[in-house]
């Protein structure tokens, strides 16, 4: 049993009208979905998405010949080429699609068998005014999800606090509430320095206020010193680490005591298979695992799967801010997009792998060159 060959093709989604993500200045027009699919020497094939993987292409004869169910292999290689090149980590996805169907089991069963659902929360993206924000969370709390997520960045802090504000009214003891203060990401053309701790430490004194579950990215990724501090002197959970990339920086987190929850996503850092292992690391620090799923619906499914299936959680993150997104526009790859039931869970079901069936007409007509 072999790799046999390893395909990668970039896909664009115009948005009309444009998604007005909150950490974003600039509207977005169009979203971008890079998919990778291996195949093994019996026609079987694993899919996988996450960045564009740039300069991947020149390392792919490291995998063709090889055992597709190498999988501890294949990652340390995927952790070198991060280092030579973008991203790589959904080419790891693509191969426990790949050994899924292989052995006839399901990712979360791979991943230790847990359990085959997950609660989701559901994450805002948009700035809304605070009376609009409190009917989006009336809705959330309709359609059965337990928690929300709402975003800080708007001009003034006074006015995030408004919005905070209308959604605990309307909500509040109902609807489990995070913030995202957005500290740790950062625009190509960001110049402005992230919160210092004491700035921190003042929002996450009226945050307390509310009953926020917890407070996200509220400084720098790189502030251990901060985070820690913050940890200690706060009510709230504190979490972060969707943008920490490399394993060492995640052991110093944990070695330092810097959060409460931890965020990181298959498809930008790790991959599954070094992600499963931290999930363990995280839980027996006594902290909480829930990894960021802002991308399609290939990337949230290896999420879901890999952390119902390992250690479990209280919920996931779902991206769901409609009209503005939508599972149709978030996983316009797929045939079907992701949803969870009336109770906020997604069922993942036994189907071997990640149970992915891509929607090849529409990936077709979105196709663009590398």
């Amino acid at each position: 049993m072999s790799i046999r060959d390893i395909r990668i093709s970039h896909h664009v989604l115009p948005l009309d009208p444009p998604f007005p993500a909150a950490w974003d200045t600039r509207p977005r027009r169009q979203f971008g979905a890079t998919v990778v699919r291996v195949e093994d020497d019996q026609g079987r094939v694993g899919i996988g998405s996450g960045d564009p993987m740039h300069g991947l292409p020149a390392y792919l004869d490291l995998f063709i010949g090889q055992d597709p169910c190498a999988l501890e292999r294949h990652a340390e290689v995927l952790s070198n080429i991060g280092f030579h090149a973008g991203r790589p980590w959904a080419l790891d996805v693509a191969l426990w699609d790949l050994v899924g169907q292989i052995k006839g089991r399901s990712a979360w069963r791979m991943a230790g068998g847990r359990g085959g659902s997950i609660a989701c929360y559901a994450s805002s993206g948009v700035h809304r005014p605070p009376e609009a924000m409190a009917a989006q969370a009336r809705r959330m709390l309709a359609e059965g999800f337990p928690a929300m997520k709402i975003r800080f960045g708007r001009s003034t802090l006074e006015a995030d606090f408004a919005v905070l504000e209308a959604v605990h009214r309307a909500v509040g003891g109902e609807l489990k509430l995070m913030v995202d203060c957005n500290q740790g990401w950062r625009m190509p053309w960001d110049t402005q320095p992230p919160w210092t701790y004491a700035q921190a430490l003042e929002v996450a004194r009226e945050l307390e206020r509310y009953g926020v579950y917890w407070m996200e990215e509220p400084l720098h990724r790189g502030d251990y010193a901060g985070m820690t501090r913050l940890r200690r002197d706060t009510q709230l959970f504190i979490a972060g680490g969707e943008m920490t990339r490399e394993w060492h920086e995640f052991q110093t987190l944990l070695e330092r005591e810097c959060l409460d929850v931890y965020q990181p996503d298959a498809v930008c850092s790790l991959g599954m298979t070094h992600l499963r292992a931290l999930a363990e690391q995280v839980t027996a620090a006594g902290c909480v695992f829930t990894p960021h799923t802002w991308g399609n619906g290939i990337g949230l499914l290896a999420n879901a799967h890999l952390t119902a299936g390992s250690v479990g959680t209280a919920f996931i993150e779902l991206p769901y801010d409609p009209p503005e997104w939508t599972p149709e526009r978030r996983d316009f790859p797929l045939l079907t997009p992701v949803r969870p039931d009336d109770q906020g869970v997604l069922e993942l079901g036994d189907a071997p792998g990640l149970g992915i069936t891509l929607d090849e007409d529409w990936l077709a007509q979105t196709r663009v060159a590398s």
